[in-house]
């Protein structure tokens, strides 16, 4: 597989370097581009020290000046990581945007642009045989604070067979 350009949002950054697991976002894209504003929220938050060094140890993870933000994502009720990350995928056609948020996830389906939550990545890193399971991960994902209803979980076990 090709890998392909993203551009992540604070809380999968946050999730996959609580838990250990920040290689899976290289599984189909690297580089992975960081924009400021996602940069300043990780700095705001208690999770500054793993999210950080993460972000500060990776060379292919890259942080990038935030852009202008279009209207279309300004009227929506956004934060400043998850509008940044939207802008940023727009403005490069084909750039895969991971992003969590509810909203910001049906705004970049309404626009069209490619997209994939945290969840996305663990069970893509299991149907390609890279990882082993991805219960015990998809927990330690929850273990680090990351949200998740047993509907949805159930249901996404269930598409890679577990």
């Amino acid at each position: 597989m090709s890998k392909g350009f993203a551009v992540v949002n604070t809380s999968p950054l946050i999730y996959l370097a609580r838990s250990g697991h920040l290689d899976l976002l290289r599984i189909a894209h690297e580089p992975v581009v960081v924009p400021e504003a996602v940069v300043q929220e990780i700095k705001q938050g208690s999770q500054f020290d793993k999210a950080m060094d993460a972000i500060n140890s990776h060379a292919w993870l890259k942080i990038v000046p935030d852009g202008p933000i279009p209207k279309v994502v300004t009227d929506r009720d956004l934060g400043p990581g998850e509008s940044a990350v939207i802008a940023y995928g727009l403005a490069r056609p084909g750039m895969t945007v991971i992003v969590d948020d509810r909203a910001a996830r049906r705004l970049a389906t309404s626009l069209g642009l490619p997209l994939r939550g945290t969840l996305g990545l663990v069970l893509l890193a299991k149907r390609d045989g890279r990882i082993a399971a991805a219960r015990p991960i998809v927990m330690q994902l929850v273990d680090a604070g990351m949200f998740l209803s047993s509907d949805v979980l159930d249901q996404a076990l269930l598409l890679v067979g577990e």
